[in-house]
């Protein structure tokens, strides 16, 4: 299926440093040197926005991206550039050097200041947090030693009920500090070899 903005994006792009797409919230969020900061979806550009630049492109009337989880709407922090901006690519490249450092910054902040608590992890919540209690799983680095496997089979041994396997995603989602969805294909695989 031919779509145009994502290849005009990753081309416009490519000026900014290594560039690459993955399939995320309906669209493909779109990263330079493994930060995400825009995303295409409904053939539209979408770029990330902090709260104050989320002000300013809502005053531009620029609108949020929203998706379904589970029935109900997420607001993203994307917002739609309207498609006469392609009139002028070098504005949107200069929008997105701005939106791009912004997604770096606050990437490096999250990456400081690393969750004490197993449910402040990325895709973790507090009812997973009690699944690794029970597990025998208290702590971050606890995690992090067990590893998404390890993790996973404790897991498994101490609950009586069938555990999914997005689980596994998430936790070493939690793990490498990112959403489940963007690991990749080929380490998911991996993962469910060394299951078996």
């Amino acid at each position: 299926m031919d779509k145009p903005v994502l290849k005009d994006s990753m081309r416009l792009f490519e000026q900014l440093g290594r560039v690459k797409s993955r399939s995320m919230f309906g669209g493909f969020g779109v990263f330079v040197d493994d930060t995400m900061f825009a995303l295409v979806v409904n053939d539209k550009l979408h770029m990330r926005a902090n709260d104050e630049l989320a002000e300013k492109f809502k005053q531009q009337g620029y609108q949020p991206y929203v998706y379904k989880k589970r029935g109900f709407p997420v607001v993203t922090k994307y917002f739609a550039l309207p498609e006469a901006c392609w009139d002028d690519p070098q504005a949107i490249l200069h929008e997105a050097k701005m939106v791009l450092k912004i997604a770096q910054d606050e990437r490096e902040n999250q990456e400081q200041s690393k969750p004490e608590r197993l449910k402040d992890l990325p895709n973790l919540r507090l009812a997973t947090e009690r699944m690794l209690k029970k597990a025998g799983i208290n702590s971050v680095d606890q995690l992090h030693q067990k590893g998404a496997l390890g993790a996973y089979k404790a897991i498994q041994q101490s609950h009586s009920t069938e555990v999914s396997l997005e689980l596994l995603w998430a936790l070493e989602g939690a793990i490498e500090g990112k959403h489940w969805s963007v690991i990749p294909h080929s380490r998911r695989e991996e993962l469910m070899k060394s299951l078996s």
